[in-house]
């Protein structure tokens, strides 16, 4: 099972509150882990100008201001930009899939604040990652859902939507689930 480039869309009674209602996007996926973004959980105490203040990045009058996410409780303070394929970074970008790319250079921020990064982004800080064998064990359990990645889910719906059409992507309804797992 690869599940590189899909989302994972967590389910009602989430043991860990950092994912209620979460919907991460998957960057990578083998039998070594899987590492992913959170994509519906902008901070609120922290916006990219301030971001960029504290590395010293001049933001020019072509950049864009761009929420900062919490793209999980792993390397908290480390940068991750998720964004449209077509945007290369000189230094190093990870292919996700045939839509999806990301960058976690810096490099890709000063771009971005040139006017000159991807078209559709999403800043991250920190990841969330599991261990060898974890999220399939996770998904054994009913801990999430899947679908595949959708370039305007991600880029274009507010986040405070996104959990909900992610599921929608599926055919399901909210009120259609419930917190309790069964097994056959």
């Amino acid at each position: 099972m690869n599940l590189t480039g899909k989302m994972l869309i967590a389910m009602p009674g989430m043991a860990d509150p950092r994912f209620g209602n979460a919907v991460v996007f998957l960057c990578a996926h083998s039998p070594e882990g899987a590492m992913g973004l959170i994509i519906n959980k902008p901070t609120k105490d922290l916006q990219m100008r301030d971001l960029f203040e504290q590395l010293s990045i001049t933001m020019g009058e072509e950049a864009r201001e761009l929420p900062v996410y919490f793209g999980g409780p792993v390397e908290h303070g480390r940068g991750f930009v998720l964004h449209e394929r077509g945007y290369n970074s000189a230094i190093s970008t990870l292919t996700v899939n045939a839509d999806f790319a990301m960058t976690a250079t810096l490099d890709i921020l000063e771009d971005l604040a040139d006017g000159r990064g991807p078209g559709r982004a999403l800043l991250a800080l920190g990841y969330a990652g599991w261990g060898p064998g974890q999220l399939e064990a996770e998904l054994t359990q009913n801990g999430w859902l899947t679908c595949d990645g959708d370039l305007d889910l991600v880029f274009a719906t507010p986040d405070r939507d996104k959990w909900e059409a992610a599921l929608a992507k599926l055919g399901v309804s909210a009120l259609m689930l419930s917190s309790e797992a069964g097994h056959a």
